[in-house]
């Protein structure tokens, strides 16, 4: 983790790295709301993938 806050903060400016990291973090809460919702078992596999990939989308910051 503090690898990835070291080079994510030295290739972007600090504010726009934090404002991805925030952004990604609500993907996961997102993806994790979802799955509760679902409540189908074997199901948590998918939401954590898919968080995963909206949150990697957004770039360095949202990397998950």
């Amino acid at each position: 983790v503090f690898c990835s806050l070291v080079l994510g903060v030295s290739s972007r400016s600090f504010f726009s790295f934090l404002g991805e990291a925030f952004d990604g973090a609500r993907d996961m809460w997102r993806a994790y709301s979802d799955m509760r919702e679902a409540n189908y078992i074997g199901s948590d596999k998918y939401f954590h993938a898919r968080g995963n990939y909206d949150a990697a989308k957004r770039g360095p910051g949202g990397l998950g």
